[in-house]
């Protein structure tokens, strides 16, 4: 379970995947520290090498699983995790088979093929493509990458915690986009242990809402697939995850697809930062006032892989 992973593997695995991620820029924002009334900074995962922080996580997942190497691996993702599996398999040397939904952005898709991964987009949402990846794994005998759980893949998404408090040593506030708890848990099994007094607030779409539903119920609670521009935040959770956000969170809120959109072009026009919906939450969650802040504050801008006609689309409609 999330609260038994060490912080020392989180330090392990930022060794570990060191020679293969780039260490990304933790920048002020004058802007949202003048509309937040303190120092807010944005770390930019939007900058990693696959276009988010998911490289991080896959990278020590696969470098620490004991792997035949002709059969490989395979993996459901959205997209990000996918473009991570991809490239880990890749650096590793070993075959993998990703599974995403049909709705996935195309550039991920493309990314996915571009790295030499197999590539199956048939299934409708992301939940079905997480079962048949299981089934594939199972039948062929490979070892399924979860996008969200597994102590070596929370450890590896907890170098961006890492990084931030090495940066910014004096956090107070560490904001964080939410969708399986993936990035939540890493950084949070970090964060409570090295620096217990800072503020964890999680953001989602309320679209993409099942973590703050279940942790408001006190229970798993299914939530309707609908479209959403944060599509990487997109699915169901279980208990596992949900025993993530019971664990690590001080608070989670919840954006309309309106405050992504404008989040999304408030990087843009202020930071000149190409952001995908589920990069840009967290930010909107401080931009759009939806909690009280302590200062200094880090937001994680979670990644930067949205199709160019669609942001395009939705720079035009929040101008």
């Amino acid at each position: 379970m999330f609260k038994d992973l060490r912080p020392e593997a989180v330090r392990e695995a930022a060794q570990r995947i060191a020679s293969h991620v780039v260490r990304t820029p933790l920048i002020k924002s004058a802007p949202l520290s003048r509309l937040a009334g303190g120092d807010v900074y944005l770390k930019l995962e939007n900058r990693q090498i696959t276009g988010s922080f998911k490289l991080r996580g896959a990278l020590n997942a696969l470098a620490t699983l004991v792997l035949d190497s002709r059969r490989g691996v395979v993996a459901s993702s959205a997209g990000n995790h996918g473009l991570g599996v991809a490239y880990a398999a890749k650096v590793l040397g070993v075959p993998a088979k990703i599974f995403v939904p049909s709705t996935a952005p195309d550039v991920k898709k493309s990314g996915i093929r571009a790295l030499g991964a197999m590539l199956d987009d048939t299934q409708p949402d992301y939940d079905a493509a997480m079962t048949a990846a299981k089934a594939y794994g199972e039948e062929h005998g490979l070892a399924f990458i979860n996008p969200c759980l597994g102590d070596m893949l929370l450890a590896g998404q907890g170098t961006v915690a890492l990084e931030i408090l090495d940066q910014l040593p004096d956090l107070r506030t560490l904001v964080v986009c939410v969708g399986g708890g993936g990035l939540l848990g890493g950084c949070a099994s970090l964060v409570r242990h090295d620096a217990p007094s800072v503020r964890i607030i999680g953001a989602q779409s309320d679209q993409t809402a099942a973590m703050a539903r279940s942790i408001a119920a006190g229970h798993v609670v299914e939530i309707p697939v609908t479209p959403t521009l944060a599509d990487g935040l997109a699915g169901q959770i279980d208990e596992e995850a949900l025993d993530i956000g019971r664990h690590a969170l001080d608070d989670i809120v919840l954006l309309t697809e309106v405050e992504i959109a404008r989040a999304i072009a408030w990087l843009h026009r202020e930071h000149d930062i190409k952001v995908e919906g589920a990069g840009a939450v967290a930010a909107g969650a401080v931009l759009f006032g939806k909690t009280p802040l302590t200062f200094p504050a880090s937001v994680i801008v979670s990644g930067g892989n949205v199709d160019e006609v669609r942001w395009r689309a939705v720079l035009a409609g929040a101008a």
